[in-house]
């Protein structure tokens, strides 16, 4: 598969129905695995994360979530072919699980979020088989008991794929720990995604997204939360993409 490097870690050059196939491929054959969603935060966050520049490293596949990923990609010279976010992915993807009669389980957000989102998948694709739907406490992925009763209750669900709703790093650290464990179903890291299938947030019109205007709309909706985020960590991915320019083209591309 070809991959591009953007800072320190990478994305796959994939369609968001080939992304579709090879997950519905991985969960039938019960290979595991798991799905990372790099948006301009993650690239920012893992220059000084170790750990989730390893979770990436190791990821099964890593989807463009945002227009600037796909403005960095022309920008080297080698577009991505769209951009795969995970919020967009999720439907189609549980209606294809759903049509190969697959078992979903939801992961994270606050109490309530994953119930009210299972319930409104399960109105919008009667078919599709939610087993569960977990809110873990804060700080169970430091307490190696309170994780092992996440982790069991999941595997007691016999999920085939498993959406994770815990945020960047912590999703993608986690489901690298538990993939290296071989604990069983596809992951896919969904950051926020439960909230807006919930009703709980309110996802950006379609067309901010595609000129890749979604972080304005939620820096108005939580200014108090996200301002840091948005308007100076997130800022750093010019000095970035700097650096990149200036290294060596063959760095930029490889095949996993």
């Amino acid at each position: 598969m070809r991959r591009i490097r953007l800072g320190s870690i990478h994305v796959d050059y994939v369609t968001q129905a080939e992304a579709i196939d090879l997950i519905i491929d991985r969960a039938g054959s019960r290979k595991g695995g798991y799905i990372v969603t790099p948006n301009v935060d993650h690239i920012v966050i893992a220059e000084s994360n170790e750990k989730l520049r390893a979770a990436y490293a190791d990821a099964t596949l890593s989807l463009a979530d945002g227009m600037p990923l796909i403005w960095a990609s022309k920008l080297m010279g080698r577009p991505l072919p769209e951009k795969v976010s995970g919020s967009d992915l999720i439907r189609p993807l549980l209606q294809a699980a759903a049509g190969a009669g697959m078992r979903v389980y939801l992961m994270g957000a606050a109490p309530g979020i994953g119930l009210a989102a299972a319930q409104r998948l399960v109105e919008e694709m009667p078919a599709l088989a939610i087993v569960g739907a977990d809110s873990p406490p804060l700080g169970f992925d430091v307490d190696k008991d309170l994780e092992r009763a996440v982790i069991d209750k999941m595997v007691a669900a016999r999920p085939d794929i498993a959406l994770i709703a815990l945020g960047c790093p912590k999703q993608e650290i986690l489901m690298h720990r538990w993939y290296r464990a071989r604990i069983g179903p596809v992951m896919l890291g969904i950051g926020a995604s439960l909230d807006f299938i919930a009703g709980k947030v309110k996802r950006a019109p379609p067309w901010m997204s595609d000129h890749g205007l979604e972080w304005v709309f939620r820096l108005i909706q939580d200014p108090r939360r996200l301002a840091k985020r948005y308007i100076v960590r997130d800022a750093r991915i010019v000095g970035i993409l700097a650096r990149m320019l200036r290294e060596p083209r063959s760095t930029w591309f490889f095949e996993s």
